[in-house]
């Protein structure tokens, strides 16, 4: 199947990883299938619940929240934490052949915020969240991992659980441009970015940002100047609808360059290799000139040593 209809690259949840050796193996064994080209390997990193490579295998990171709140009270203790946090991630995943990490989430926290994001978000304030947002991401490239931010245009709006339904944002133009694109304008220059699976009403009533032609030319390229390889979310999230491979079609229709599945089931990778397979090829392309640069190994015990500590206020109050 991966023959027939080569996929850009991978992603890996908790499911396929046991251990240090068998995760090695499996990116080294992936990366075999296409040797004359980059094959990047993804995975959810960011701390705390979101978190694929987890105890008691690898140590247990912070939620992005638990930094945002040390930063509000100390910005420098809070940026500090955030760098190591994102070296420690990049030891984490370098050492298993691991070179992208979905995060950082630069989504706001806000009174209506879903769980389903909540902690994952830094923080309500847009300039303090792309400050660590920064941070991260340019401590991960340096590292040697591609960061992608997410969710755009921004998930802090979303009552709801994109995962099993379909968020709708109401919330006018100007509002979303003076505070949810905030977040993301000063990032607009990485190289990968998320899209999410909710409706802004505003901009466009029918479809979800994801298959939006208007959200993602006037908003993500438009007004936060995103120019980077956009990805959609999971398609095999309940907040779209449809066959597997239209949600593929209708995404890369909308201007999304990589289409992202994630359930797993063979006949849905079939199907959305079968269906994508000739629509990605200039993406193929540009994906292929972000290939991250190797990176020194770092102490990892270290880090998250260090890393508690600065933490350890945080955490006595949370």
């Amino acid at each position: 199947m991966l023959a027939r209809n080569p996929p850009a690259g991978f992603i890996l949840f908790q499911r396929n990883c046991e251990s240090r050796s068998q995760l090695l193996a499996l990116t080294n064994e992936l990366r075999a299938l296409f040797p004359d080209r980059w094959v990047p390997i993804l995975v959810d990193q960011e701390g705390g619940r979101v978190q694929r490579l987890g105890p008691p295998h690898w140590p247990q990171l912070w939620p992005a929240r638990m930094l945002g709140r040390l930063a509000e009270r100390d910005r420098a203790a809070g940026e500090a934490a955030a760098a190591l946090q994102a070296r420690a991630m990049a030891t984490i995943l370098r050492e298993v052949g691991i070179d992208v990490v979905c995060a950082p989430c630069l989504d706001l926290l806000m009174p209506e915020t879903t769980g389903a994001i909540g902690d994952r978000a830094f923080a309500a304030d847009p300039a303090l969240v792309a400050g660590l947002g920064r941070i991260t991401a340019d401590t991960l490239m340096a590292s040697g991992v591609l960061p992608i931010i997410k969710h755009l245009p921004g998930h802090g709006r979303a009552t709801c659980d994109s995962h099993l339904e379909l968020p709708r944002v109401v919330a006018e133009w100007a509002i979303l441009d003076a505070s949810d694109w905030q977040a993301f304008r000063p990032l607009a220059d990485l190289p990968l970015g998320m899209t999410a699976h909710i409706v802004f009403a505003a901009i466009d009533p029918d479809r979800p940002a994801t298959q939006s032609p208007r959200v993602i030319a006037e908003v993500i390229r438009g007004a936060i100047g995103f120019q980077g390889l956009l990805l959609s979310d999971d398609l095999s999230m309940q907040a779209l609808s449809g066959p597997i491979e239209e949600r593929a079609s209708l995404a890369l229709a909308a201007g999304c360059d990589l289409a992202l599945h994630c359930s797993g089931d063979a006949a849905e990778v079939d199907a959305v290799l079968r269906t994508v397979s000739d629509l990605e090829h200039a993406s193929m392309t540009r994906l292929q000139s972000l290939r991250p640069g190797p990176a020194a190994g770092e102490a990892l015990d270290d880090l998250v040593t260090t890393l508690a500590g600065l933490l350890e206020a945080e955490v006595g109050r949370a």
